[in-house]
């Protein structure tokens, strides 16, 4: 009598998405902004070690509307790049975040258990090596513990794609999922515990206009033109309320509708027809490059520049601030996330998917130390943009991140050669009889 085998749900699957188009699409588009966020670091980089630095300052200092104090709108150029540009990104976040939870792997529960509990470990474990090195090492610093919970999925996916050619595609699905849960408890924290001056009235004023945005979106195309007058609206009274301006461009991506409407009025609930119609969809596309290939590098530019001419490199390697970050990036990210996965699948009956290893799964759980644009922004609102410790912030977090990518380069590269073989011989091998063809060839043997 055969016994019956009890079913186990496989981890890391292909994406249920049905438009893999899209997932390339996504794909290629941030790994150019990866590349352009990269070169917006170097830039700022050099700029500020080099004898022309004092330019690089007074131009991150000016204040292009100097009698904007009414409107808390009185801020510096690299502060626009902080506060205003990022609304971009995180309105493009915000698309992302609902279209997984309408019409993504965030939909089933079951589904979305693995990365939420990925996410969730990837997060307090990070901040638990922070608080413990900062603590073992008497420094101070302790309000910054956020800072290496968070992933840059823009440099993450160009490294990525430099070293994967023959990686299974669930790899790559993983880590934008990944991210994209990472993302929304990272907006949380910003939302909770870095939010400083809080006036009530500004926020409750905001619901005004993100409810003319939401049902304006819905109107078709007549009354469009009003929707980047009323985001505009609603990031000057979130700004003012205190709340970090950024959670407005989250707040706006929640309000737009991802499935495609159908005729009669109702909504599709398929999700092929869904995505290649919705307008999520539609302004994700249309939003993103500017995202990517602007807002980003742009906040890249200002917030990278950090100056070690004079410094002692020793010193400040050694500082328990940067100590803390670099080993929250680099540690505590790979134990976080290979971690909870692991326990996941043994407390579970979730398996991993056939054609990934638990050596794959680890240059993922590395590459994710990757931290750069979140972890800045924390960084800044933790300790003050231009503040000695915000300084060190800066150096501790391009530190982990290069760290972490060359470690998860060097893993990942060496799993892609390997599945480069296996490649190579499933195609010479085309009669699948375990002996190459070239070798059966007439005039070979």
């Amino acid at each position: 009598m055969t016994g019956h085998t009890p079913h186990r749900d496989r981890l890391f699957s292909r994406s249920s998405w049905p438009e893999a188009r899209y997932l390339a699409d996504v794909l290629r588009t941030e790994t150019v902004g990866g590349a352009l966020l990269l070169l917006g670091a170097v830039v700022a980089l050099i700029w500020a070690n080099s004898p022309w630095s004092e330019a690089y300052v007074r131009l991150g200092g000016w204040v292009p509307w100097p009698g904007g104090e009414r409107w808390h709108l009185d801020l510096s150029l690299a502060t626009w790049a902080a506060d205003g540009l990022l609304a971009i990104f995180f309105f493009v976040v915000g698309l992302e975040l609902k279209r997984e939870f309408v019409a993504g792997d965030l939909r089933d529960p079951r589904r979305a258990a693995l990365p939420v509990v990925a996410a969730l470990g990837g997060m307090a474990m990070p901040a638990l090596i922070y608080v413990a090195v900062l603590l073992s090492t008497g420094g101070e610093g302790l309000r910054g513990w956020a800072i290496p919970t968070a992933t840059d999925i823009a440099f993450a996916l160009a490294v990525l794609a430099v070293v994967s050619s023959h990686l299974p595609q669930g790899l790559r699905a993983f880590l934008l999922t990944l991210a994209v849960v990472d993302d929304l408890f990272a907006i949380t924290i910003i939302a909770v515990f870095y939010t400083a001056d809080f006036h009530p009235l500004p926020l409750l004023a905001a619901l005004a206009p993100i409810g003319l945005f939401a049902w304006l979106v819905r109107r078709g195309r007549t009354w469009r033109w009003a929707l980047v007058p009323l985001a505009a609206a609603t990031w000057a009274l979130v700004h003012a309320s205190g709340v970090h301006a950024t959670v407005a461009g989250v707040l706006l991506g929640f309000t737009v509708p991802v499935l495609a409407r159908a005729r009669g009025g109702t909504d599709r609930t398929d999700s092929g027809s869904a995505d290649a119609g919705g307008l999520a969809a539609h302004l994700e596309h249309r939003w993103r490059p500017v995202s990517a290939g602007f807002a980003v590098p742009v906040f890249a530019l200002f917030a990278a520049g950090v100056t070690l001419r004079g410094t002692d490199l020793g010193a400040l390697l050694t500082d328990p601030l940067v100590l803390a970050v670099v080993a929250g990036l680099v540690l505590g990210k790979s134990i976080g996330i290979f971690g909870s996965t692991y326990l996941l699948a043994r407390f579970t009956r979730a398996e991993l998917d056939e054609d990934i290893t638990w050596s794959d799964l680890f240059g993922i759980a590395l590459l994710a130390g990757v931290g750069f644009t979140v972890s800045l922004l924390i960084g800044d609102l933790a300790f003050g943009a231009g503040s000695t410790a915000d300084e060190r912030v800066k150096a501790a977090v391009l530190t982990g991140s290069v760290i972490s990518a060359a470690l998860a380069a060097a893993v990942l590269a060496r799993r892609n050669a390997a599945y480069r073989r296996v490649a190579e011989k499933e195609r010479l091998d085309a009669d699948g009889d375990g002996v190459p063809d070239v070798y059966q060839r007439p005039g070979r043997n």
